[in-house]
């Protein structure tokens, strides 16, 4: 029997860890309302475009793995919340869809009682799926 090298890892269906899971569920009690209820709807979301993805903790905020790599993040702040694409080339892809948003090159601010429009939340999933694929 061989051993198990990271790339196998990579290349194949994750599982969920429930650990992981139970870490993101954690982050998510630590948050006043609408921050909790604003957040758990974009997980939802997240895990319904791209269930395989891992849910894991990455630089102590929630975040999703496909792949090997982290693919969408999220994160509370004190006057808003942030969507992270965990790479600064999505959002030139999607200028126009973003352009009601403020933007830095790697966190997309929105309101604490908004949540993403799930299309939106699909179209920078998508970007950044396309570049990790490209880069196997």
């Amino acid at each position: 029997m061989r051993p198990i090298s990271p790339l196998d890892h990579a290349l194949s269906p994750v599982d969920n860890d429930p650990v992981s899971e139970r870490e993101i569920d954690d982050y998510l009690a630590t948050l006043e309302e609408p921050k909790r209820t604003t957040l758990s709807q974009l997980r939802q979301t997240i895990v319904c475009i791209i269930p395989d993805a891992e849910q894991c903790i990455s630089y102590g905020m929630p975040a999703f793995r496909l792949h090997g790599k982290v693919v969408a993040g999220f994160a509370a702040f004190k006057n808003h919340l942030s969507y992270l694409p965990h790479s600064g080339s999505v959002f030139p892809e999607l200028r126009s869809d973003l352009a009601d948003f403020a933007t830095s090159s790697g966190a997309l601010r929105f309101p604490i009682d908004k949540p993403l429009p799930a299309d939106l939340v699909a179209k920078l999933i998508a970007v950044r799926v396309s570049h990790v694929l490209q880069r196997r």
